[in-house]
């Protein structure tokens, strides 16, 4: 089991392939934002429904997650350039999400219209 605390530190990337991400590592999904920094009006759209819902299917590997998001088309052409952005708020694979301290929001960052996506810890998702 890969952890995203250690993938991030270790600058490790991500990578697209239209509305899939493969992220290397592992970790329990509590929420996912998707964020377009387009305007300072537009709020990021939140996904709290992990299950059956049709909008995200997750698969796991020995090292890897990945997540698709049906609803969507090619992520890094919609969000590429800086445009937008994923954000998870996660804790460590097996650790107790109840407690505060184990929950993080990890930044997924599309860059330009490639697949490599940038990993970063933050402390407030609505902050940026």
């Amino acid at each position: 089991m890969k952890s995203f605390l250690a993938a991030v530190k270790n600058g490790e990337k991500g990578f697209a392939i239209k509305n899939s991400l493969f992220l290397p590592f592992h970790c329990e999904i509590i929420t996912i934002w998707i964020g377009k920094e387009m305007s300072m009006l537009s709020t990021p759209e939140q996904i709290t429904d992990l299950c059956e819902s049709g909008l995200l299917g997750i698969r796991t590997g020995d090292s890897y997650t990945n997540l698709v998001f049906r609803k969507w088309g090619n992520l890094a052409k919609e969000l590429g350039h800086d445009k937008g952005h994923i954000i998870l708020q996660a804790a460590e694979k097996g650790s107790d999400i109840f407690n505060s301290k184990n929950l993080h929001y990890i930044r997924i960052g599309f860059h330009d219209h490639q697949k490599e996506l940038s990993l970063e810890i933050i402390d407030n998702p609505l902050d940026l």
